[in-house]
């Protein structure tokens, strides 16, 4: 909850000034609904995709507040966060809500970025691997191998996020390799190797390229550093690194 249309409007100018395209990589912003519009005429003519922050799982009906994913398709998103940590922690979200979310962004041609990550008193009781493989499979329940392609997965331990801790690029890259695997076994290692599994926690441009040099980590969903698009733009540069060595 952070950008005032005009404020928006600057984030994104700044961004382009920085980096005017991504090269061999994706990026996206996904500012505030109310900015969504005004965002997404100014990235009209270039490479930045637009998310959304969230969305609801039906159309359209008596959902006062609600935001329809068909209203987000309209103003030309490409991606919508689901499940987020915020979302779980400060209005219950459930991982039932998430998988009717999912299916909704994937109905109307949006790529859900589907967050999913442990608290700290779960991190410290070592149950990340139990919770975090509990919100996969309820999250894809009823979602065919065909459209596992179409879904990010992030993966944000909640204890890393804004309080200045990071997860080490090692200890993300086992947890990345943990939910791959769990991907395979629910459908199969190809289409498993298909997914884009993305880490976000604390991401700052100190950390971004270390991060991005494990194999296992194919992104980053950046906070707090993408409101400062300077720094965003370095993060991005980042991925621009790790996509010219895979190359």
């Amino acid at each position: 909850m952070n950008g005032t249309i005009g404020e928006s409007l600057k984030l994104v100018t700044v961004l382009m000034q920085s980096l005017k395209a991504p090269i061999g990589c994706e990026a996206a912003v996904a500012p505030p609904f109310t900015a969504l519009y005004s965002v997404g005429v100014t990235l009209q003519e270039s490479e930045y995709q637009l998310a959304a922050q969230d969305c609801f799982w039906e159309n359209a009906g008596a959902y006062t507040g609600e935001i329809s994913p068909v209203f987000l398709k309209d103003l030309s998103c490409s991606y919508v966060l689901v499940g987020h940590s915020e979302r779980r922690q400060f209005f219950g979200e459930t991982d039932a809500a998430v998988n009717r979310k999912i299916d909704a962004a994937l109905r109307n041609d949006l790529k859900p970025v589907c967050c999913v990550g442990e608290t700290l008193d779960q991190y410290n009781a070592k149950e990340t691997y139990t919770v975090i493989e509990r919100q996969i499979k309820q999250a894809l329940v009823g979602i065919g191998a065909r459209d596992l392609e179409s879904i990010v997965i992030a993966y944000e331990p909640i204890w890393a996020i804004g309080t200045g801790k990071t997860a080490t690029s090692g200890y993300a890259a086992e947890v990345h390799a943990f939910i791959r695997n769990l991907l395979g076994k629910l459908y199969d290692a190809p289409t498993a190797d298909l997914v884009r599994i993305i880490y976000g926690g604390s991401v700052k441009t100190s950390n971004a390229e270390e991060l991005l040099r494990e194999s296992q980590i194919d992104g980053l969903l950046v906070g707090g550093a993408s409101l400062d698009g300077e720094q965003f733009a370095q993060i991005i540069k980042a991925a621009e690194v790790k996509a010219v060595a895979a190359q």
